[in-house]
């Protein structure tokens, strides 16, 4: 089966930083992702610069634009974020059907589990990012709700035969009661759906010098705020 990565080589990401306008040196890391392909990637006579191929055909291009715009907003709001470049005016561009974006590097490290000093600074961070992220919605990202997140996954495992067949009835059971009590706290919640990180773990928060800086902003979507820190809490916290 193909993988929608196999084509790109590491010659075809040298090529793609080049089509933009950069000339590397030769050099290029491969960086954790996990729905992504992230490449670190040398300059001539420059800081290295950071690659992002997005899936393809996972986000349309305009909701990719969309995550730019939003990474660029919180920029010019002094919120710690690591943008896109632009270059010409442009923040994606395509090379061989992939569509990335080049970003600055920066280093750090995760946010420590359990510090409280560091969770109380990553909550003003947050504040200051919502208070931004609450001014308009998304006009091309989906919506965090109980159908596309929930039970949209259920059927992904209950149809493409990931359950033990001996387990199917007590999973289908569990899951569907637990998906209702979801609906229910959906439905007596009081809440105004805004712009969200999306995907905010310690993994996605550089630590550096006391300053904290957001990235991986790619699933960003509208939702309600608590969805960008209840993945910041660890243990019994």
């Amino acid at each position: 089966m193909s993988h929608p990565f196999d084509t790109l080589t590491p010659d075809l990401v040298l090529d793609a930083v080049e089509s933009v306008g950069y000339l590397s040196d030769a050099r290029v890391l491969a960086l954790n992702s996990y729905e992504n392909r992230v490449y670190q990637v040398g300059i001539e006579d420059g800081t290295p610069l950071i690659a992002k191929f997005y899936r393809p055909h996972r986000w349309s291009d305009a909701a990719i634009l969309e995550e730019h715009r939003f990474s660029l907003e919180l920029a010019e709001r002094e919120i710690p974020v690591v943008a896109p470049l632009e270059r010409d005016g442009q923040t994606l561009h395509t090379h061989a059907g992939f569509p990335f974006a080049l970003f600055p590097r920066r280093g750090g490290r995760a946010p420590e589990p359990g510090n409280l000093d560091q969770l109380y600074r990553l909550g003003q961070l947050l504040g200051r990012m919502h208070a931004v992220s609450a001014s308009h919605p998304f006009e091309h990202r989906e919506t965090l709700g109980v159908e596309n997140f929930c039970y949209a996954s259920l059927s992904t495992l209950l149809d493409g035969g990931l359950v033990p067949r001996s387990l199917l009835p007590a999973y289908e059971s569990v899951a569907r009661d637990l998906l209702k009590r979801v609906e229910d706290v959906f439905a007596r919640t009081d809440f105004q759906p805004i712009r969200l990180h999306g995907d905010c773990h310690p993994g996605n928060i550089l630590a550096r010098d006391d300053a904290f800086y957001l990235v991986d902003l790619d699933d960003c979507r509208m939702g309600p705020s608590v969805q960008d820190i209840w993945m910041m809490l660890a243990g019994e916290r």
